[in-house]
Order: C-alpha cells, then structure tokens, then sequence
C-alpha cells in the first residue's frame, strides 16, 4: 500500500499520484524515499526562506520542546512575547502589536475582520489576479481562477485591477502610465461602490502566485493616499513576500509605506511550525483596549512555532539573509532568467524581484497567447505538465501555476546550485518550445 493514497490532497484530484515521497532535506535540497536529490527551486510553497534543516531553527524548536510544548492562548509566554518583539522591531510604521495565527489565511481573515470592526463598513476591496487564502472571506478576495468553485458572490468582496504592464487592462506602454492608470481605476472602483460602504483594501505588496506582479514604483503609495482619503483601512498581505523574499524585510518597505494591518506568515519562521500573524496599527490596537476583540484560535501563538521564528528572525539577522535576497534576485536569478528567455520563444516574459521570479510562457510572443489558458486542467494544461515533469526528472523542483513557471529558491541558495537551478530550466523550457505555434 501507497500511504500517500490514504491522504486526501488539497487543491488536487483524488487519487494515486506519481511524486516523489520526500523523507529528509539539507540547505537547498530535499530527498526522497530511494536517495535521490532534488534541488528545491520552490522553497516548497515559497516558505523554506532559510532552506531546509537550518540548525539555528531546528536547535530553538528542540529547546523550546525540552521546556514546554504547548500552551493555551490566554496565558502569558516567553517565547510568544520574545517572536513578537522580533517581529515588531522589522516592522513599518507604527505596528506595534501581533495577533498570532496557525496561517496566513487565518491572519487575513482577522485581518478582515478587524477592518470591518474598525470602521463599522461592509465591504472590502480586492485586486484580481491574487490569491489571499482558501477560508471563506480570504478565498472570495482571491481574484485568480481558485476562487470559481467557491464564489457565492455574497461576501462583501469587490474586484480591481493592479498595474500589470505585460498585460495592462489600461493600454499603457510604460511603468509610470500602468501605475497612473491603475491608481486612476482604484479611485473610480472607491467612488462608484461609495467610500462609506468600504471597510478594508486587501492588496499583496508583491503578487505572489497569482502571477509574481511586483508593482511599479509608487503604486503603494498611492494606495496609501487613496485609503487615507477615504478612511479606508489598508490591509497589506505578506504572507508570501514579508521576511525578506524580496530583498527588503516587507514587500511595502520598497515603496516606504506603512499600512494599517499587516498579515504575515510563510517566511516568519521558514516554515518549520505553523504560524502566521496580523501586524495590527496603534489605532485599531487601541479601539481594541475598550472592547474585547471577539476572535481567537486555541493554537495563537504556539510556542513551537514562536521559537522557530526566534530561530530564523535572529538567523536573518546574522547572515544577512535580506541582502542575500537582494543579490540573489539582482545578479543571479535576474540575469540567469532574462538569459533563458532570450534562448527560448515559448517565453513572453521574466518578472520578479529579490528571490521571487517568474516565467511566464505563451504560443506567441506577438500574441501573448498564454502556453496554457487561465483556470487549464486535464488535457488543456498538459503542456505545462511536460515542463513540470520535464524538472522533476531532472532533479528540480519547481511551482508551476497556470502558464507560469516560479522560482523562489531558499534565499540563501549558494550560486552554484542557482547556476544548477537555471540549467535545468533551459532544458525544461526547450519543452515548452515545442508547442510554440
């Protein structure tokens, strides 16, 4: 027997599957069951930021676990407190004070939750092409094809469009005309659905695996002015972009703003232990000293995984890890990736920033016909399950969504298994050439 055949799978088909079983991993590698090593060009769902193994969180979770396992919420904590300050000391802006969550879903449904408490509104605003989670408010902020099979369309939740250059809904030709436009489209989405009616602005700072969209110089703020204007509550999702995977702590300290709430998870601690967290402002934390917040999880803040986001926070601290991120996406997986699409027609375009890329393939590059279309499954989407495939053999793993390839390695991969990373792409993507049309 199969034991994985006993597991039912999320986001999949039931049944067998062909996939390697994983049993140890080391750095930038996993191992499966017969010993073979697969490079982790994923950061399995973009959350090992310090690799596998890494000795300073795999130590501050055996200590934690020498000392006390487990703790129900309402009591005190080291170890809870001590993640927190860490947390808050990196912080922006004025956000002062965490709720801690088991996930980055949870941390945007309280995140909602609170905006909507705050302001006594309704309504939240959201950007297509983004995923926020799979619970019942984040996955109706998703604006990507996850979202389909659970829209009832009866969540307050109302859809815009972020600046997308390779494929403006706005027709500019530049960064500076998608950012004016896009920010002209935001303020006209406000003004019809009526300022009064909107409690919260959901917007990842960097579009993670909707599509890896990083936003072009002062759209954030922008943002920023718009939910000032309007008394809207700016909540930013970091769940896959804060904690250094784009070069600076959060993916909001590129353009130097603050928002109000902050949901964090994935990076936090690398992954190890469960854990995310809303970064709440000093205004909404103060509404909160008059009136209980009525939430809560039995396992906020546990301190298995609180320890490990000691661990990892003060091994970033160490070893750079942030600048690490800024050089790896600077002068490695920039240049390596541009390189590729050079050599490859099925590329339309590479985007990316720090250790989070994409590569985004299509049939034409005239057309920006994607290799695949939007929401593709069963024979639809077998190009990009050769290319998928077409890694694996080779001892890569990657994350393939939609007609996009994504790379985040652990953003203290070392340049030679980079180099290694970027090869076995040029290979898969001769795959992917051959259903150029």
């Amino acid at each position: 027997m199969n034991l994985d055949d006993l597991v039912f799978h999320p986001w999949s088909l039931q049944g067998p599957r062909d996939v390697p079983t994983l049993v140890g991993g080391s750095g930038s590698y996993v191992t499966d069951i017969s010993g073979k090593r697969y490079l982790d060009f994923s950061s399995q769902l973009v959350f090992t930021n310090l690799g596998h193994q890494h000795p300073r969180i795999v130590a501050a979770i055996k200590e934690q676990a020498d000392r006390l396992c487990t703790l129900a919420p309402g009591n005190a904590s080291d170890i809870r407190g001590e993640a927190a300050r860490l947390i808050v000391e990196v912080a922006p802006g004025h956000l002062g004070h965490v709720l801690f969550t088991t996930g980055g879903t949870e941390a945007i449904e309280h995140a909602v939750r609170m905006a909507r408490l705050y302001t006594g509104r309704p309504k939240v605003l959201a950007a297509y092409r983004s995923y926020h989670g799979s619970t019942s408010t984040s996955i109706h902020l998703t604006g990507d094809p996850r979202r389909w099979a659970s829209d009832t369309g009866m969540a307050g939740v109302v859809h815009f469009f972020g600046p997308f250059l390779y494929r403006s809904a706005f027709g500019s030709a530049t960064p500076e005309e998608e950012c004016e436009r896009a920010l002209a489209h935001l303020e006209q989405v406000i003004l019809l659905e009526g300022p009064s009616t909107i409690a919260g602005l959901v917007l990842e700072s960097v579009t993670g695996s909707s599509g890896v969209l990083v936003p072009p110089a002062g759209y954030l703020r922008g943002v920023r002015e718009l939910c000032d204007r309007h008394g809207i509550v700016y909540i930013a999702d970091e769940v896959m972009v804060g904690f250094g995977r784009t070069g600076a702590w959060f993916g909001v300290d590129h353009d130097g703003v603050a928002p109000d709430l902050l949901a964090f998870a994935k990076g936090v601690n690398s992954g190890y232990v469960p854990l995310g967290g809303v970064l709440v402002g000093d205004e909404i934390y103060d509404m909160f000293t008059k009136r209980p917040y009525p939430a809560g999880m039995t396992y906020s803040g546990h301190p298995l995984a609180c320890a490990a986001a000691v661990g990892a926070i003060n091994a970033m601290h160490e070893e750079d890890t942030v600048g690490a991120a800024a050089r790896l996406g600077t002068h490695v997986l920039g240049p390596g990736l541009r390189e590729l699409a050079e050599r490859h027609e099925s590329v339309g375009d590479v985007r990316g920033i720090g250790g989070l890329w994409a590569i985004e393939l299509v049939r034409n590059r005239l057309t920006k016909e994607p290799l695949v279309p939007m929401g593709a499954s069963g024979p639809a989407n077998a190009p990009m399950v050769s290319v998928a495939k077409a890694c694996l053999d080779r001892g890569l793993m990657t994350l393939v969504l939609g007609n996009r390839v994504h790379v985040a390695p652990p953003l203290n991969v070392n340049d030679s298994d980079a180099a290694t990373g970027l090869a076995i792409l040029d290979q898969a993507l001769a795959v992917a050439d051959t259903f150029v049309t």
